[in-house]
């Protein structure tokens, strides 16, 4: 029948609406698992380039530059966890939603089309029937014609008994009445069927195909529906995303390159002055002359004093540093100045740190005491006695070694703005008594400032020692301007220094100019380098004013 294949072509087409959202379905999860992939590679990304803590890299994001990179992998992060929102929101408001509907809307079809079956099936019952009726009615109709016929016959027979005349007759009634009530039968079969099959027709068919009608509309518009929140979804993360990457714009902005400038002046600074000018050499005049003692073969002398070539050791008075190897001493005096009170203070706020922390857990330990004492049935106040003393002894010796790095702290500060001052006074005097003065030698420091002691080889002058040297050998020594005490040993083992023993008392030829070494002699015979760190220096009054640097 023709509405047997209607219900063929919307059963396929039916199956086909589902597949459709069983494939929008899968779309929609490899969505989600790209989604969390790339918001863990994200993660993964900000993760690997996050400063590493206890290291290097925490110092460096002091500069505005670095945390402003660091504030980018925070917002990346952020960023990373949107599209594991959009992943989330996917697959609770569209895969799971749907994977549910369409589970109901296979029942929901499976149910009207086996209503169309039935309905289907029923009509086709009441056909059969009405054919069946039909083909008895036909039949018994034959029948009695023929048992008329046969009666007629039977009649007209003049050598037939009345008696089988009266048998036909009967016969031939009785087949007219089955006939008959064939027919009946035949009538009422036909109007059920016509009313079965109005029915059929107009109301219970149309009623299906009304619900499948229904169903498939449902279907499209849930998902146009879902396609709507497929897109709504990464539409609500928008924003944030927006902010995250506002947040990358506002970090990029807050770089201050003035600002990285600086910390990169105030990180590396030595403290140190620059070397002043280097005097001029005149060799067209008969005089000594000495090796140069700057860092750039710088020449000294003055009315008194000439210039020497040669290889005796009071010509070649050279403290060039070289770089400390290993683990520095204890109180940094192997760096700069300004470099040595940072390191100083640094070590000074680690110790005031570690003392509070022991504090805090002695503070603790002595209320847990408490307790116990009032609850001796939480504990043995007791138990926590030597726990108690271990921290105090610690407590104790952190606050002397902050003692002794203050010092040390106090001592460089005090020396740093007694030199500043010592400066301007000795400039001052240099000012008006140019020619008691000598030229200082400069850059004898190394480049990292520290006070370890390397003679240079790039700036020393070899001049081969010839009879020329030895005429200057006599040479007038440099004036003395003042005395020092040696405050600790020095043990000068390069060439252009000199040992001394703590409490020694010797001359000074020459001060600190800024380079850290003050120039001093013991005899005629006997004159170098010393860190003037480890000397106190009383300058005579009409040379220098009475300064002294500790």
């Amino acid at each position: 029948m023709k509405q047997k294949d209607q219900f063929d072509n919307l059963e396929k087409h039916t199956q086909w609406g589902i597949d459709v959202l069983e494939k929008f379905i899968k779309f929609v999860k490899e969505r989600t698992e790209i989604e969390l992939s790339y918001a863990k590679q994200l993660r993964n990304l900000s993760k690997k380039y996050q400063p590493k803590k206890n290291s290097r890299e925490e110092e460096e994001y002091r500069y505005t530059s670095a945390r402003a990179f660091l504030a980018t992998l925070n917002e990346m992060n952020d960023y990373a966890g949107q599209h594991e929102v959009i992943s989330e929101n996917m697959t609770s408001l569209i895969t799971g939603e749907l994977t549910r509907y369409v589970q109901e809307l296979k029942q929901e079809r499976k149910s009207h089309f086996h209503d169309g079956r039935k309905a289907q099936q029923h009509i086709e019952t009441c056909w059969k029937q009405l054919e069946a009726s039909k083909r008895r009615f036909e039949r018994d109709c034959k029948e009695a014609d023929r048992a008329q016929q046969y009666f007629e016959k039977m009649d007209a027979d003049i050598n037939v008994t009345k008696a089988d005349v009266e048998k036909a007759r009967q016969q031939a009634q009785l087949r007219h009445q089955m006939a008959e009530d064939s027919k009946a039968e035949y009538s009422s079969t036909l109007q059920k069927f016509n009313s079965e099959q109005h029915d059929h027709y107009y109301t219970h068919i149309p009623h299906i195909f009304q619900k499948i009608q229904e169903m498939e509309e449902r279907r499209i518009v849930r998902i146009g529906e879902s396609m709507k929140t497929f897109a709504e979804v990464d539409r609500q993360v928008i924003p944030i995303i927006g902010k995250c990457l506002d947040e990358i714009t506002k970090a990029a902005e807050s770089i201050d390159h003035k600002n990285d400038s600086q910390l990169v002046i105030e990180a590396f600074k030595s403290g140190f002055e620059p070397p002043g000018d280097v005097d001029f050499e005149d060799f067209t005049q008969p005089m000594k002359r000495t090796v140069s003692e700057s860092s750039l073969s710088n020449s000294r002398g003055d009315g008194k004093s000439e210039p020497k070539f040669g290889g005796k050791s009071k010509g070649k008075l050279w403290p060039f540093i070289k770089k400390n190897k290993g683990a520095g001493p204890e109180d940094f005096s192997n760096l700069p100045p300004e470099q040595r009170r940072k390191k100083l203070q640094q070590k000074v706020d680690e110790l005031n740190r570690d003392i509070q922390k022991e504090m805090d857990q002695r503070d603790a330990l002595t209320k847990m005491k408490d307790v116990y004492i009032k609850n001796p049935q939480m504990g043995d106040a007791a138990s926590v006695d030597h726990r108690l003393a271990e921290l105090g002894q610690n407590i104790e010796k952190l606050r002397l070694e902050v003692q002794k790095f203050e010092g040390w702290l106090a001592e460089v500060e005090g020396r740093l703005s007694m030199r500043s001052e010592a400066r301007r006074q000795s400039g001052l005097y240099e000012a008006q008594n140019p020619s008691a003065v000598n030229s200082c030698a400069q850059d004898r420091e190394s480049p990292d400032g520290s006070y370890t002691e390397e003679q240079s080889q790039e700036t020393e002058m070899k001049v081969p020692a010839t009879d020329f040297d030895d005429e200057f050998d006599d040479e007038e020594p440099l004036p003395t301007i003042g005395t020092c005490k040696a405050l600790y040993t020095f043990e000068g083992q390069n060439e252009g220094t000199i040992s001394v023993a703590e409490g020694e008392m010797l001359y000074v030829i020459e001060e600190d100019k800024g380079d850290g070494w003050t120039r001093i002699r013991r005899n005629e015979d006997e004159e170098g380098y010393v860190p003037t760190s480890y000397v106190e220096v009383y300058l005579d009054k009409n040379a220098k004013g009475a300064m002294t640097y500790i």
